[in-house]
Order: C-alpha cells, then structure tokens, then sequence
C-alpha cells in the first residue's frame, strides 16, 4: 500500500523522526516569511500564502515521489498566476476568487496528466531554455519588488516599462522605506553567506516587526503589511463562473509545465544525493493533488521550491515527515501568529523576496552555455552550435518583453527550430586510419579511424574517400547529407570508392535510404562506387527491407569494404 500511497515513505526508519522534526522547523522558519512574500507577488492578501501551504505540503506527501520535495507558493508560479489573473480580472473579476481558482484549474491539469502518464513533458524544457525563462522571471519578481522597497508606487507593464517608471518616480522615494528595505536586503544578504543554515528571512522578519512596534515606525509613514486574517481558511471552489474556469483551465496548462519542470528539477538534484528515484508521473500526481487543495482551501498555486528543498535537504531531512511537521508550525501560525506578522514591514518583504529570487540571476550559466560553442563545435555546427545559449536568451528576453508564459514558449520554439537545424546539417568527417603494427612487426592493420580535421598528420588512402556521418540519417538531413558528401568526393583524384562508417549513426530511415541508393548512382557515374561499413542493427534492418534498387553494400568493417573494392583481403584478417 506504502507504494500507492506515500511512496516516500516507504523504508522509513524511526532514527529520522528526530532529524526529520528538526528539518521541518527550519523549513518553517523560511516557509512563512517566504510565502507571504509570494503571495504578493501573486497579487493577493499575504495570508493566502499561508493557506496554499498546508494542504500543499500535507497531499505532496501523499502522492509523491521525493523524500526531500517541499511543495509551496513559488515565485515562477506566483508570478505566472498574476499574469493570468491579471489578464482576466481586467475586466472586473475578483482576482482572490481566481487566483484560488487557477490552483485548481492547474490542479485538475497536473492530475489528468499524471494519470496518462504525461511525464515525458518535462523532456520538451530543455534546462538551458528553463534556465533563460528562470533568470528572466526573477528579474522581472526583483523589478516589481524594488517600488515597495524603496516607498514609491509600482508601475505596470513588462520589465522595461516598470524599470522606466521606477526611474522616473526616483525623485519621490521615502527615506525611511529605502533605510528599513535595503538594510533588510543587505543583512539577509550577508546571513545567507555567513550562517547560511540560520532561517535569515524569519530572523530579519521578526527584528523588522519588533522595530516596527517599537519605534511605531508604522505612523512616520513606513508601510506595513496590515491585518492578516487569523483562522482557518474557508473550504470550497471559489467565486469563478463556468467560463472563466474554462479560461483558466487552458492557462493552467503553462502554468503547470513550469511548475512541473522546476519541481522535478529539485527533486531529481535531492534523490540523486540521496540515491533513490523519482517518477515524472508521480511528480504530475502529487502536483495535481497539492494545487487541488491549496485551491479548495483559499490558496494559490503551488510547485516544488528549489530554495525550500534546498534547506530541508540541508537540515537533514529524511523523508517528508519534515514536510509534515513544518505544515503543523504552519498551521498553528495561521491560528495564533498571524498578529504578529501584521506588523511586517513591505519594505522587509520586498527585501525577502528578493533575496530569494536574486541567486537565480545566475549570468554564469548563460556564460557556460555561451562557452560551449568552443573548439571543434564552432567548426562542425557553425550558427547552431550556440542552440542552447540561444534557446536560453530567446526565453529570458521573451519573458522581458512579451511576459512569463509567452517568454517559456518563445524559448522552446526557438530551441526546436535551432535543433532541427542542427539535425539537418549534420558534421560529415572525412576519416583517414592509423596504421598500427603487430607485435612481431611482421605487419600492418588499421581498424582504427580517425577524423582528418582533427588529426591532420594522418593522411587518407589514395583514391578511397571514408567518411563518418555523426548523426541519424533522417528525410530532415537527407539532401545535405547527398551533397556534401559529393562535394568532397570532387576533391578525391582518381576517386574509386566512398565507404561511409555507421558507427556513429545510430538510426536511418526510408528516405535517407532511398539517398543512399541515389548516392551510389550519383557516384558510379563517376567511375566510383558507394558501400558501408559497421552499421548497427537498426540501420541494417532498415536497409535491408525498405532498400530498391541498386543499394550500397554492408560490410562489417570499413577496412573489410576497402579489402572487397580492391579485391584483397582485409590485413591482419
């Protein structure tokens, strides 16, 4: 049954409840200030951060597959929801009803695509294009967080329009708002680097209040997060008409795959440290059954945290035990501590969002991915070698311009494009062997291949052109294929043979296998001839049954293929 329900659980050992308890307290400690924060990224009242919470951490538990996973508001999802709701409660709806209503939709969607076993949708975010989308939402979180930080008011907008207004309303920022936010931001700052295991966001959180209510800083003009409802949240779908849930149900779909992707990120990064496996699916299931009940009990959406994982894994949690215990602190925060936190000043808020979000501007990984264009992959694939690093700008500058869910599909579209572009101009090597003697010195043999371009002290074979083609041969590269390998067949003299080696190619199908017969007719024209040498199965299977006409031979060897043109037998054979 543990398998059904609770896999996590599943060889649980009483030695992890006292870690476990142990973790969960840190996790709360980050948790409350946090979701707080997110939950105004979302646009609606701090407290249903709180609300999305509970049951979010609870059901994950139940259904998913990582020991490690904390399930909360995050700040992608967070970010994701206001746009959607923004964009449809412009005409007057009640943005709270339809953010708890969005939780739902993508609830709904998680679930059904877990149930058909939709995992493998994770497989089309590549990570360079999640990482550009990442950077580019927590720049946008971080420009909408610096208008409270500062005391002005937030514009609207993309990214560029609220940094021009910012800048244009610089003149009316408050003293006191820009002395209590930036001296938060600094000191949570220097907390994560210096005791990075203290819970810095409810540390600063709490100094902030007690300076707040002391000083009464709340009357010189510093504002603060006001009343947070105290209680349970109540249960039940939300105030949404059938049509706008119908909306919401087709916006949930994006909503969801980000959520999906930067969850199982997490996941997967903790069960490989820890050695145990995550199912997609179940990760889809667990998703589904968190968004469901954060919805049906007033909350927002909710995802896999990194950060949050982050500091469970830390703080030695073993199971989801650590999960549970931190949805009971939390809990009984909304029942008797929600009075303390009313006091919270926006500025420190804004402070913690950022400071949350500001470690995922990671410019270094748009420079690692910029870098692997180097050496020979600047020759082979030429304009597409810096795919990634493109698919990964497309997302950041799409998300900058356009918004969140537009910026993730600008970023995936322009991925498979430059991947189709690869694969249609695959590298064709032309080989040349390295002569290796035996031991007794009584001979040569080859069997070994190499690419010319790489090793250029070793010459090919007069009048025998060998080449490897490293990649598929698909209708998508089929013609290019053709053509460049006639174009350095022209450059062979007295050119008798071309064997092209498979070995690096690990599939074929039937329109490349009508290239090949057309190739061997291209070259026999010519006065050569066409054959090929270590296939795999795949390959020669394909061959074998969709060939006409006058196919290319297979043989086991390129060295075999030379030996059978020249009519000698293979040396060393």
């Amino acid at each position: 049954m543990a398998r059904i329900i609770a896999p996590s659980f599943s060889d649980y050992s009483p030695s992890w409840i006292r870690p476990d308890i142990l973790a969960g307290l840190t996790v709360w400690a980050v948790l409350v200030p946090e979701s707080l924060a997110y939950a105004t990224i979302a646009g609606v009242p701090p407290v249903v951060g709180l609300y999305a919470a509970v049951p979010a951490l609870v059901l994950y538990s139940l259904l998913g597959s990582s020991r490690h996973l904390i399930v909360a508001p995050m700040s992608a999802t967070a970010a994701l929801s206001a746009g959607v709701v923004g964009s449809f409660a412009a005409g007057g709806g009640d943005v709270v009803a339809l953010t708890t209503g969005l939780a739902i939709a993508t609830g709904i969607v998680a679930l059904i695509a877990g149930l058909l076993r939709l995992g493998f949708l994770a497989a089309f975010i590549s990570e360079p294009v999640l990482r550009g989308f990442i950077i580019g939402l927590a720049l946008t979180i971080i420009i909408g967080q610096l208008p409270p930080l500062v005391g002005v008011e937030k514009g609207s907008g993309n990214f560029f329009e609220k940094a021009w207004d910012l800048l244009r309303h610089l003149g009316d920022v408050d003293a006191l708002t820009i002395l209590v936010g930036v001296s938060s931001l600094v000191v949570l700052l220097v907390l994560r680097r210096v005791v990075p295991l203290l819970p810095g966001s409810l540390a600063v959180a709490l100094v902030c209040i007690g300076l707040t209510a002391l000083l009464d800083l709340d009357s010189h003009g510093l504002a603060i997060v006001g009343h947070i409802d105290a209680g349970l949240p109540t249960i039940g779908f939300p105030d949404v008409t059938a049509p706008e849930f119908r909306n919401l149900i087709a916006a949930a779909v994006g909503v969801m795959l980000v959520g999906f992707a930067e969850g199982l990120g997490a996941a997967k990064t903790y069960a490989a440290k820890s050695g145990y496996d995550i199912d997609p699916n179940r990760e889809l299931l667990g998703l589904g059954i968190s968004n469901l009940g954060s919805g049906l009990a007033s909350g927002m959406v909710v995802n896999g945290s990194l950060s949050k994982t982050a500091v469970n894994g830390s703080a030695g949690a073993k199971s989801q035990i650590s999960a549970m215990t931190a949805a009971v602190l939390t809990l009984l925060t909304l029942l008797f501590m929600t009075r303390l936190f009313s006091d919270l000043p926006e500025a420190t808020l804004a402070a913690i969002v950022i400071a949350a979000v500001i470690e995922l501007v990671d410019i270094s990984a748009l420079r690692r991915l910029w870098r692997a264009r180097s050496g020979q992959v600047t020759k082979v694939y030429q304009l597409t070698a810096r795919a990634d690093f493109v698919g990964a700008v497309a997302a950041l500058i799409g998300v900058l311009v356009f918004d969140t869910l537009p910026g993730l599909v600008i970023g995936i579209a322009v991925s498979v494009v430059l991947l189709i572009a690869r694969t249609s101009r695959p590298h064709i090597a032309s080989l040349a062997p390295v002569e290796r003697g035996s031991r007794d010195g009584s001979d040569t043999h080859r069997g070994l291949w190499v690419d010319q371009t790489r090793n250029p002290e070793y010459a090919g074979i007069p009048g025998i052109l060998v080449v490897r083609v490293e990649a598929s041969l698909l209708f998508a590269n089929a013609d290019y294929v053709r053509e460049h390998i006639r174009e350095l067949a022209a450059d062979v003299p007295d050119l008798r043979l071309v064997v092209i080696d498979g070995r690096a190619t690990p599939s074929v199908d039937v329109t490349a296998t009508a290239m090949l017969t057309q190739l061997r007719g291209d070259l026999r024209r010519s006065g050569a001839d066409l054959a090929l040498a270590g296939d795999v199965g795949q390959v020669r299977d394909v061959l074998t049954t969709a060939a006409e006409g006058d196919a290319p031979v297979i043989y086991p060897t390129v060295d075999a293929a030379i030996a059978a043109a020249t009519e000698e037998p293979p040396s060393g054979a």
